[in-house]
């Protein structure tokens, strides 16, 4: 039986309630659980006399000490028979359970040197009590502190990938709010001679950063979008960068929560120099082809009765002389004879002139990305109303050559192509624009253009580049955009080949030569 605890070495052995006191008024004063623990621990530890009090939890991994309070270190195998048992004492150790709501959270262990007494083993209870909620409430909070921190970084990684989203668009991009003050402004914002850095924007009022334009329209303009909540879009010409671009311009509106009023304005900034001079060439190219199908059909209308004409003056001069040889006036009937040859001469050439309208004009040729003029075009012409309802689709080889050409004179050839294409499908269906290596360097850039239409027949194939040859009636076409097609890629040392056959659809293949091998 251990000796007897001296009185002075255990300061509640006559006061228990004072100490239990002691331990409650920690309890109500401390915020923090680690600091309340603590100090209970070491009050715990000067109250009963003990060596080493400490807070053992439990985890999948065993039980491990979390806080300690004395200078033994008690080793947890010396507990693992005490854990079992929940509660339960030695001559100097005594464990009682942390629990709650039936959930085993662990143990508070005290070593007492001199023996353990009733008074020790009930306050260490009435601790054990106390404590148990006070870890149940730490763990909510710091699972709840996790939660929320879990959900902070999802939301600021959110916050990142929408900005770098916004950041990487090839457009110039920013919100205003309802008191114009700007809240987004995107990278390309920032780039160009006229660009303003984001930390100079954000907060600022749109009337304090763009000077360009009147303060007093560009109100309007975002008034108009918050009062009607309608998307604004516009074009505009601007030499600030330089040499002249093209802009649309389009403000959207938006609302933070649906079903409120319009809250701010998005405005997109888009440079579409290269698909405004593309719509140019496209409409010219249409303009020359149109103009080329009328006068070639003035032509045919003319052909006739021109060469019957000029047959019959030639007729009238050999009996010109006989006229003269019996006394009759044949001099006064051959001047005006000659005078209808001559007209008809002239009729004819200018009629040969008009023609000329119809075929490829020279223009100045240079070194030429076929890819990047595949790029525009289809761009340009898929949202036309003619290819609305037909899929256009791009299979471009990075690794061809350029070539040397006139960029408006081979846009004219693949809109032919593509038009003859839309026509062969009756306005639906898929076409593919194809660029691909060819096999030697005076065929080196080879671009097919693919359609699944109607085809056309074997007996047809070697006459669809002869001029005023068509399939189409005379009232759709005269038949010289092929033949334009092949006096223009004649003209650039290239050539047009077709593979169709009926009910097949049908690829146009046109062969040109890589820059320098001519």
């Amino acid at each position: 039986m251990p000796p007897p605890i001296p009185a002075s070495d255990v300061l509640v052995a006559a006061q228990p309630l004072a100490l239990i006191a002691e331990i409650s008024a920690i309890f109500g004063a401390q915020d923090d659980v680690v600091h309340k623990t603590s100090a209970v621990l070491d009050c715990l530890m000067q109250g009963v006399g003990a060596s080493e009090c400490g807070v053992w939890l439990s985890t999948p991994q065993g039980m491990f000490c979390a806080a300690r309070s004395g200078s033994v270190a008690t080793a947890t195998h010396e507990l693992a028979p005490l854990f079992e048992q929940a509660t339960a004492t030695t001559d100097v150790l005594a464990i009682r359970e942390l629990s709650s709501q039936g959930k085993r959270l662990g143990a508070i262990v005290v070593r007492m040197d001199q023996g353990t007494t009733p008074d020790a083993l009930a306050i260490l209870g009435i601790v054990a009590n106390l404590l148990a909620p006070e870890l149940v409430r730490a763990e909510q909070h710091r699972h709840f502190v996790a939660t929320l921190e879990q959900h902070a970084r999802e939301i600021e990684d959110a916050r990142r990938f929408t900005s770098q989203i916004i950041d990487s668009l090839p457009v110039s991009l920013y919100v205003i709010d309802r008191d114009y003050r700007v809240q987004v402004w995107n990278r390309n914002r920032e780039s160009g001679a006229q660009g303003v850095s984001r930390e100079a924007a954000i907060g600022k009022t749109i009337f304090d950063i763009l000077h360009r334009a009147p303060a007093e329209k560009l109100r309007r303009e975002f008034d108009d979008v918050f009062a009607t909540d309608r998307t604004q879009q516009f074009t505009m010409e601007s030499s600030a960068a330089g040499d002249p671009r093209t802009y649309r311009i389009t403000k959207t509106p938006m609302r933070l929560v649906e079903g409120e009023a319009t809250s701010h304005v998005i405005t997109i900034g888009e440079d579409v120099t290269d698909w405004a001079t593309a719509q140019e060439r496209i409409a010219q190219a249409q303009s020359l082809g149109a103009m080329g199908e009328r006068v070639a059909g003035v032509l045919l209308d003319l052909a006739v009765p021109l060469g019957s004409l000029a047959a019959a003056a030639s007729a009238v001069v050999p009996a010109l002389g006989e006229i003269d040889s019996s006394g009759r006036s044949g001099d006064v009937a051959r001047p005006s004879v000659d005078a209808i040859l001559r007209d008809v001469e002239r009729f004819r050439a200018i009629v040969g002139t008009l023609l000329d309208i119809g075929r490829p004009a020279l223009t100045l040729k240079s070194s030429t990305d076929v890819n990047r003029l595949i790029q525009i075009m289809t761009s340009a012409v898929e949202h036309s109303q003619r290819f609305r309802q037909i899929n256009i689709q791009r299979n471009l080889d990075d690794a061809i050559p350029q070539v040397y050409g006139s960029a408006e004179q081979l846009v004219q050839v693949l809109i032919e192509l593509m038009n003859n294409a839309s026509d062969a499908m009756s306005g639906t269906g898929a076409i593919t624009v194809r660029t691909r290596r060819g096999a030697n360097p005076a065929d080196a850039v080879v671009i097919e253009v693919i359609d699944d239409g109607v085809g056309i027949e074997t007996a047809l194939l070697p006459r669809i580049f002869d001029p005023f040859f068509t399939t189409k009636s005379s009232e759709q076409a005269a038949g010289l955009g092929l033949a334009i097609c092949h006096q223009i890629l004649t003209d650039h040392h290239g050539r047009i080949e077709v593979d169709s056959a009926v009910g097949a659809g049908s690829t146009f293949r046109i062969l040109l030569p890589a820059e320098g091998q001519l």
